[in-house]
């Protein structure tokens, strides 16, 4: 599928559900969310309708993102029937690591390629804090255990956060020495209710390469990836770097995202869904088939520019980031 500015959009990014067993400070308000009816997220079999619309049009590339998608009951058969579609060439999962110990197994046999874990800090007690009561050690055993059953290539995500990991930065780039990982750091973005805390504590990827001059910049596999990527001498893995407040993306954007109450998002930046439940839920087989491809098509003509994206001095979109899929 092509959009208005010849992008190829072969990516679907579905949100499972917005709950997540941890609470970050960048994230999540402390007292969690306001739990959904049943009725308000889609059910599996409703995404793997979407799915199969999406895979008729040309998208390739899955990715399962949360919340925390490893809360949701059922996942491994969702995971295992996109797996089936043969159009299908990735399908990878985005998780905190916290209970990936234990289902990292199941989803490789359901046909999972490969993982991000989302890690931020590498002391037990800043990842407490961050968290509010989340166990290290918990996302440490189910990385271990990703490797262990072959998820592979493992990205480790890390939010940079200006006072409270840019201290810890040579320690997330030196897991790249002894793993072939990529370890990527992500600017904090402005997005709902935690556009403040990252007002306040947003630094800039730049002092990474700024610190660690020897880091030395590699050719990307994927030229739709948002990562700029650098290695040590002699490393086995990678550093990434993603850049979307000081270095804007859009022109290799080649995705959509599916949230978990049923809203195409052309683009994480802007206000402008298209609802898809809707279709779901109230029109016969063949009625709904046409227009879900009408809603995806819609989705993909939406897709904007670099001048609609908000920066951090704009007024940051109204869904927090849990509500849309990391």
């Amino acid at each position: 599928m092509k959009d208005e500015l010849g992008r190829n959009i072969n990516y679907l990014r579905i949100s499972v559900t917005d709950r997540c067993n941890l609470r970050c400070r960048y994230c999540m308000p402390e007292e969690g969310i306001e739990k959904k009816e049943h009725m308000d997220i889609l059910a599996l079999e409703e995404i793997f309708e979407v799915v199969k619309v999406c895979a008729d049009l040309g998208t390739n590339k899955i990715r399962i993102t949360g919340g925390e998608p490893l809360v949701r009951k059922g996942l491994t058969g969702l995971i295992e029937r996109i797996a089936a579609l043969e159009s299908i060439k990735d399908l990878a999962l985005t998780t905190n690591g916290s209970l990936l110990r234990r289902y990292a197994r199941d989803l490789k046999k359901a046909g999972l390629k490969r993982i991000n874990i989302s890690l931020d800090t590498m002391d037990d007690k800043k990842y407490e804090y961050l968290t509010r009561g989340g166990k290290l050690k918990d996302v440490l055993e189910g990385f271990r255990e990703a490797l262990e059953v072959g998820l592979e290539p493992i990205k480790i995500n890390t939010v940079l956060t200006k006072g409270f990991n840019d201290d810890e930065i040579g320690d997330f780039i030196k897991l790249t020495q002894n793993y072939d990982i990529d370890v990527r750091f992500i600017e904090l973005m402005p997005l709902g209710h935690a556009a403040g805390f990252a007002s306040e504590h947003y630094i800039s990827n730049l002092v990474v390469l700024e610190r660690y001059k020897e880091l030395e910049p590699v050719e990307a596999t994927d030229k739709s990836s948002p990562a700029m990527y650098y290695r040590l001498p002699g490393a086995k893995g990678r550093v990434g770097l993603i850049n979307p407040i000081s270095h804007k993306f859009c022109d290799n954007c080649n995705r959509l995202r599916l949230t978990a109450d049923g809203k195409l998002k052309p683009c994480l930046h802007s206000n402008l869904e298209i609802d898809v439940r809707g279709i779901l839920r109230n029109l016969k087989a063949d009625d709904k088939q046409t227009a879900l491809r009408e809603a995806v098509v819609e989705a993909v003509q939406a897709k904007p520019g670099h001048h609609t994206l908000n920066d951090l001095y704009n007024k940051p979109i109204d869904r927090d980031m849990y509500t849309i899929g990391g």
